[in-house]
């Protein structure tokens, strides 16, 4: 990962976590308020996007990633999305409650989260481990 591209240097940059489902409602709120600013909605794991997200599909991915979340994160608080602003956000990271490790707290190998949005191009980031076939297929059924 070259530290200067962009991407990687707003990937590394400074992010804070969504802590509650109620902050998370607000903060799907904004983005979906921000939905035709120009998103790109990588799974890593799978190609990376070389073109911008409909205004309707990155709501619909918004309502569907937030929907698997409340349903797979068997916590009573969120704290698995993580933006570089809670306001104005030009980077959202998405962690997959299938595979959290050490996704808070430090840690010398963190796992890469499921989803990115950004709205700088993104460029691959290497998971450790593939895409499981249930999660590709969920992934798969949002863009028939």
């Amino acid at each position: 990962m070259n530290g200067s591209e962009p991407f990687y240097k707003a990937f590394r940059g400074n992010f804070s976590s969504i802590l509650s489902w109620q902050q998370l409602d607000e903060f799907w709120g904004v983005m979906r308020d921000k939905a035709d600013a120009g998103w790109y909605i990588y799974a890593i794991g799978t190609p990376v996007p070389t073109q911008t997200s409909s205004t309707e599909n990155v709501v619909k991915f918004v309502d569907e990633v937030g929907a698997l979340l409340r349903k797979e994160h068997y916590e009573d608080y969120c704290g698995i999305v993580y933006t570089d602003s809670k306001q104005d956000p030009a980077l959202v990271k998405i962690f997959d409650p299938d595979n959290l490790g050490v996704s808070c707290g430090f840690s010398n190998n963190p796992p890469l989260p499921g989803w990115v949005l950004s709205l700088v191009p993104p460029l691959p980031l290497e998971a450790k481990r593939p895409l499981p076939a249930g999660r590709l297929r969920w992934w798969q059924s949002l863009w028939p």
